[in-house]
């Protein structure tokens, strides 16, 4: 339990670290800096996106992470500790970035949560396309006054998203394992009549 907690909290540290590391990467990294916009990459020929999408697969991960250790509300504590670490770089993309994780968490309470139960390729793709345009938005608009990247933002964050998608399938499988071989060693104890004390 103990070790499942420290896991967790790892998970969360790392979730509300990606926050500032994409803010950063959007006003300094990328290759092209014009002035008064996001940095750019390119993510397809003759399609720029602002460069924080390359951390959209590892926020992925790691949300999904912290809604399995620690509950969903956790991921919303990440987000708001993130942008708040966020001001020090750039108050507009705080707030850009906190309005635009904040509608990822809710689009991920009505779509990825009770999906992943079913199946994680099925949430991730869902949650995905339903919450790809609508953070996109909010954040471009917010923090420049601008929609000119948003076909390379989509596209970016997709290819990342896809990126991901084998990493997220293999702790599926892990966990499965996991749950599997502690289950069954109880059960098998108690069938052979195995003492649970020494009293």
């Amino acid at each position: 339990m103990i070790k499942a907690r420290i896991a967790g909290f790892s998970s969360l540290v790392g979730f509300l670290l990606t926050i500032p590391l994409a803010n950063y990467f959007v006003s300094r990294v990328g290759w092209e800096c014009p002035p008064d916009a996001p940095c750019l990459i390119p993510v397809a020929p003759g399609v720029m996106s602002p460069s924080g999408v390359v951390w959209a697969g590892t926020a992925l991960i790691l949300r999904d992470l912290v809604q399995r250790q620690l509950g969903v509300s956790w991921s919303t504590v990440g987000v708001l500790a993130g942008a708040a670490l966020s001001y020090w770089i750039s108050p507009a993309l705080a707030l850009a970035s906190a309005v635009a994780f904040l509608i990822s968490e809710l689009i991920d309470l009505a779509v990825y949560t009770p999906l992943q139960r079913k199946g994680l390729i099925t949430a991730v793709v869902a949650s995905s396309l339903v919450g790809l345009m609508a953070d996109s938005i909010s954040f471009l608009w917010l923090a420049f006054g601008s929609l000119d990247h948003l076909l390379g933002q989509a596209l970016g964050k997709a290819w990342m998203i896809i990126l991901s998608l084998p990493f997220l399938y293999w702790l599926r499988i892990r966990d499965r394992r996991h749950s599997c071989t502690s289950n069954r060693l109880p059960a098998g104890s108690a069938a052979v009549g195995f003492p649970t004390s020494h009293s």
